[in-house]
């Protein structure tokens, strides 16, 4: 017979107390690998078939899928083991410590989302593979936070996993079928530095930008107009110019500007696509303007997702949660998810709004709601499988 995890707080502790931040930036990077393997054994004791998968080129990083049952379909509950990285003097409380007060738990990835994996196992307690007419399946990955390496390496491999899944990411237990994605994007301009004085000297990659930056405001406009989808709040494509450096000093011509900026994609439009138009209108104003251009991607992009309303685990987890199906702005895994086979919403406890702050927390009245829908939806797809 199985033994038992440690009980909900335990794990939550654990957890918490193991850093496992992911960044693009190096100095802030670390593996995951010690909480995949706090997971992998308690999930190992409480008889799910457990597998360590690493990421390639990737030996300090891993995903891990714990199954219990067998058989085609079933349903996954996933999270991301990672965070994001935090400045500990901005805290009240130490980050890396789980701490209740004030009726909630501080803690760096409480809501976003580490608590979702330690709720998925003690809703998971006591269940008997024998009872089981498809499987129940727990995923965790990693590099959600920075570059979604663990849900593309899940996607390259191209492993059938469930048919249904739900990415606990905080939405206060409201279900999610759609959101946007994301693209960032770099555009560089090059022309020649020179005194200041005589402008025929040099030829100005700043002036240039401002132009750029001029046909970008239009092509915004053009996006807002050309498509909308009702169910997002922000209802139409949204493209923000967020970062830009031109020039080292006043008295030279700028020779060198480059433009950071985000896109956010409805379902249905294409990166490539996107890409593409904006490579055109940067290509016409550099070639009049006899500029060096290059356009290169921050990250590869997040596609958009959309499950369809009327899939069953939208409306099972609707009736569930008494809330109709809604949609986000940012990011998750469930477009990866989704390419895999699987139909896929994010529904979680927390909010958003406490994700990627100091004294990030997870309200305490959440954790009994969550562990009664989490139970209901294993019934429903696991123990009692829709045909």
């Amino acid at each position: 017979m199985p033994s038992q995890a440690p009980s909900l707080t335990s794990m939550l502790q654990g957890l918490i107390g193991t850093i496992s931040v992911s960044s693009v930036n190096p100095a802030y990077d670390h593996g995951n690998r010690a909480v995949i393997e706090l997971l992998a054994s308690w999930l190992a004791d409480t008889g799910f078939r457990v597998e360590i998968l690493p990421l390639p080129r990737q030996p300090t990083k891993a995903n891990l899928l714990a199954t219990l049952g067998s058989g085609p379909g079933g349903l996954v509950l996933s999270g991301h083991t990672d965070t994001v990285p935090f400045d500990a003097h901005r805290w009240s409380y130490e980050p890396l410590r789980l701490t209740e007060a004030d009726d909630r738990y501080y803690g760096l990835g409480t809501a976003d989302m580490k608590s979702f994996l330690a709720l998925a196992i003690e809703a998971a307690r006591g269940l008997d593979a024998r009872t089981l007419r498809q499987p129940l399946m727990i995923l965790a990955t990693a590099d959600e936070e920075s570059a979604m390496h663990g849900a593309r390496a899940l996607v390259e491999s191209g492993r059938p996993l469930g048919r249904y899944a739900v990415i606990g990411e905080p939405t206060g237990l409201r279900p999610i079928r759609l959101q946007k994605g994301v693209m960032g994007e770099a555009i560089r301009l090059v022309g020649r530095s020179g005194h200041a004085s005589d402008p025929s000297l040099g030829n100005s990659a700043l002036d240039g930008m401002h132009e750029v930056m001029s046909a970008l405001m239009e092509w915004r406009v053009a996006l807002q107009e050309g498509q909308r989808h009702p169910g997002f709040r922000i209802p139409h494509p949204t493209l923000n110019l967020g970062h830009i450096h031109g020039g080292d000093n006043p008295n030279r011509i700028c020779g060198e500007c480059e433009l950071h900026l985000d896109l956010r994609l409805l379902p249905g439009q294409q990166a490539s696509e996107l890409r593409a138009e904006l490579s055109e209108r940067v290509a016409e104003i550099a070639a009049r303007r006899d500029l060096s251009w290059s356009l290169e991607p921050l990250f590869e992009s997040i596609p958009p997702s959309e499950t369809p309303a009327g899939s069953a685990i939208v409306q099972v987890a609707e009736t569930l949660t008494g809330h109709p199906a809604g949609a986000v702005n940012f990011g998750t895994e469930a477009p990866f998810l989704t390419q895999l086979g699987m139909e896929t919403i994010v529904l979680g406890p927390g909010q958003i709004e406490q994700a990627h702050q100091p004294d990030e927390y997870l309200a305490l009245d959440q954790i009994a709601p969550t562990l009664t829908l989490l139970r209901a939806l294993i019934q429903q797809f696991c123990v009692q499988p829709q045909a």
